[in-house]
């Protein structure tokens, strides 16, 4: 922390801003912070968490950047034009990124454990979290969602965790290329594979971020990931897999609907883990965070014993309920990869697929397009119905040169375009049978949630 002065987040509330203020906040740092949704009135228990927390709330409108003492942390969401930047400028309060605190706490903590990768971040960071909290070592942990382990009536919203151990556990985040910023002593790389950056930039990025590490724990199942552990040296690096050769190995995988059991080598030990979410995806999370954990000292089978208590986090895969004998689902999938595994998760088991895609933002889905076109014709099977409404959009000015309407044109005749949100979901309602699973899909909107459990009381009404 910077001197004792007061911390003012604009965009206090979105998933990368809220645990960040929150870890601030539980080591005793003055906080404040406004939020545009917060003035709309929209998601009012997750300000009034804040707000329970000892942060102070203003409008976005420049009333709460008052002070050149002020430090003001602003995520790249957030345009200069905003009145709490032009507040900020005013004044001369010092700025920051939210990446450029992050990093700041991060690389100043005594075992500083980075997790990368174009998928699996957030879950693999609340694995690791909860491995290292279930062995006594007492963790901060910094997480884009939720994490149920540590959901409780006082933080309903824990997506951070503080701790008073050496370990400071955090995703980090390749989209904007500050991964740049960050130090580990132990770097996780999940996969590399197409989101907000071409190839050669991700490569190029997660090379440079595992390089600074003492232990590298990469899974190699990614061909990409493979490539960069080659240029590693032995002595840095702990490679982990289910389908090659490697010092973590799956051997065996039994997938149920909502969970998967799988067997899992070091050496000589071998151990049997029944992991309380599901799909071949997850095993892959569960091998790197057990491969980070004995990185950072836990043993192989106390790590291994430790995740089966792992429960999930909010927004992944994630049951909303079940009403006249349809299932519904939320899940924040939102490129090619993601969504994929998901989509593959349920396709193990029977019955229809109805989907909602909500893209994550115009700018994505043109680096993306090509991709999930081709994904999307892969991945539904031949009776599933998918619908694209159009992106999240939070103000300011961007490109839509790409959007929902043209990759619904390419998918073809399974793939539906219903640009408002709202009249997309009645609609997904109104195909529902019996046996039908649906999945809401999608990030950078909260509201999402609230969306998918908004279907189970129509689909009752309906099929009543």
């Amino acid at each position: 922390m910077n001197n004792g002065k007061p911390y003012f987040f604009v965009g206090i509330g979105g998933s990368g801003m809220m645990p960040l203020a929150m870890i601030l906040a539980g080591r005793g740092a003055t906080v404040a912070g406004s939020d545009r949704t917060l003035d709309r009135g929209a998601l009012p228990a997750k300000f009034a968490d804040l707000a329970a927390k000892g942060v102070t709330l203003f409008p976005q409108d420049g009333s709460g950047v008052t002070s050149a003492e002020q430090i003001v942390v602003a995520s790249a969401a957030v345009e200069p034009t905003v009145a709490d930047i032009v507040a900020a400028e005013r004044v001369g309060a010092q700025r920051l990124s939210r990446p450029e605190l992050l990093a700041s706490l991060f690389n100043a903590s005594a075992l500083p454990i980075g997790v990368a990768g174009t998928s699996g971040k957030s879950t693999v960071t609340g694995m690791i979290g909860w491995i290292l909290h279930a062995c006594g070592r007492d963790p901060t942990v910094m997480n884009g969602a939720v994490m149920k382990n540590f959901v409780a009536p006082d933080a309903p919203f824990a997506s951070a965790l503080v701790g008073a151990g050496d370990a400071f556990v955090s995703e980090v985040d390749e989209s904007d290329g500050s991964i740049a910023l960050y130090a580990p002593k132990i770097a996780v790389l999940n996969n590399v594979s197409l989101d907000h950056k071409s190839l050669e930039e991700l490569r190029e990025l997660f090379g440079d971020f595992i390089s600074k590490a003492t232990t590298a724990v990469i899974n190699i199942d990614n061909a990409d990931g493979a490539a960069l552990a080659d240029a590693l040296p032995p002595d840095r690096l702990m490679t982990v897999a289910i389908d090659h050769e490697a010092d973590i190995v799956c051997i065996d995988i039994d997938e149920r609907p909502y969970s998967v059991l799988f067997t899992v080598t070091d050496g000589d030990v071998v151990m049997d883990v029944t992991l309380q979410v599901p799909g071949r995806h997850n095993v892959s999370n569960a091998l790197s965070a057990i491969g980070a954990a004995v990185a950072a000292g836990i043993s192989f089978p106390e790590a291994a014993r430790a995740i089966e208590g792992f429960i999930g986090l909010k927004r992944r895969f994630e049951l909303v309920g079940e009403a006249a004998g349809v299932t519904v689902l939320d899940d924040f999938g939102h490129n090619p990869d993601k969504i994929a595994a998901t989509l593959a998760t349920l396709h193990a088991f029977p019955g229809r697929l109805l989907v909602l895609f909500q893209p994550h933002g115009y700018g994505p889905l043109k680096v993306m397009r090509s991709e999930l076109v081709a994904m999307f014709r892969d991945a539904l099977g031949g009776d599933d119905l998918l619908v694209l409404p159009d992106p999240v959009y939070q103000g300011g000015t961007v490109a839509r040169a790409v959007t929902s309407a043209d990759i619904v044109a390419e998918i073809g005749a399974q793939a539906h375009h219903i640009a408002d949100r709202a009249d997309a979901a009645a609609w997904v309602v109104a195909q529902a049978r019996p046996g039908d699973r649906i999945v809401v899909m999608g990030a950078r909107d909260d509201t999402l949630s609230q969306l998918a459990a908004d279907m189970l009381p129509q689909i009752a009404a309906r099929l009543r």
